[in-house]
């Protein structure tokens, strides 16, 4: 470590700056701050993204990366999204990989959770939420099934699926056997269209009905089936397809 001689000097080949800690050590700890006493909430994504960044690397400003993160893959939900070789080949390391899904993750905890204090079918604008929040921003369709029982209550939240950009298989039988399994009484049927257009197919009604037809004679009900776009969803209920 460099020292001052007597008087204030410096010493030959060093400068006051050659010692000072890293400007960003300030900034992390007031960013820290502002996230406990004024909520999380009044940070934009980036700095969100930066405080979970911390764990990527504790000695080099993570900023660029985090700005560089929500540029690549398009906004803060995309980033949490992201499987992870893609977050590894964007920067960050493991560390961080494993962070920023354990987030995700104890987010969706969290809002399935308080799903399962009321009926289901009476807090839509959450399931809305939760369903968005779960598969808006997948790079492929996935097909999920949430399982009630006899008062609209979330006795799980299981993906059947996992597919490509355009399609995800769903076999009726499997369908109907877990909520048999699960002795559910009804069911609402998920999924995604990475394109962000929730408009369902020609398929995805058809499916549906194939579904809802086998499912009856054996006391299950479908509520509904639900298509999550990119910020807009759809509802086949709604839409009166459901016959």
């Amino acid at each position: 470590m460099p020292r001052k001689p007597r008087g204030g000097a410096t010493l030959p080949g060093f400068s006051d700056t050659e010692t000072a800690p890293p400007h960003y050590y300030g900034h992390r700890e007031r960013l820290r701050q502002r996230l406990i006493e004024a909520g999380a909430e009044t940070l934009p994504d980036y700095e969100l993204l930066e405080v979970m960044l911390f764990a990527n690397d504790a000695r080099r400003d993570v900023k660029p990366l985090a700005k560089a993160l929500i540029d690549r893959f398009g906004g803060l939900p995309e980033v949490l999204s992201a499987a992870p070789d893609a977050l590894r080949g964007a920067g960050p390391r493991e560390p961080a990989v494993a962070l920023l899904k354990s987030v995700r993750e104890a987010a969706l905890r969290l809002s399935r959770a308080e799903l399962r204090e009321r009926p289901l079918i009476a807090s839509w604008d959450r399931l809305i939420g939760y369903c968005n929040a779960h598969i808006a921003y997948s790079p492929v369709e996935e097909f999920h099934l949430l399982f009630l029982d006899r008062q609209n209550a979330l006795i799980a939240h299981e993906r059947q699926q996992r597919g490509t950009v355009d399609h995800a298989p769903v076999y009726t039988r499997e369908v109907v056997k877990r909520a048999l399994e699960l002795q559910a009484s009804a069911l609402i049927l998920v999924h995604n269209h990475p394109s962000g257009d929730p408009t369902p197919s020609r398929d995805d009604v058809a499916v549906t009905l194939d579904i809802i037809k086998a499912a009856k004679p054996l006391g299950v009900i479908v509520h509904d089936h639900l298509i999550i776009g990119r910020g807009r969803h759809a509802s086949l209920r709604d839409l009166g397809l459901l016959c």
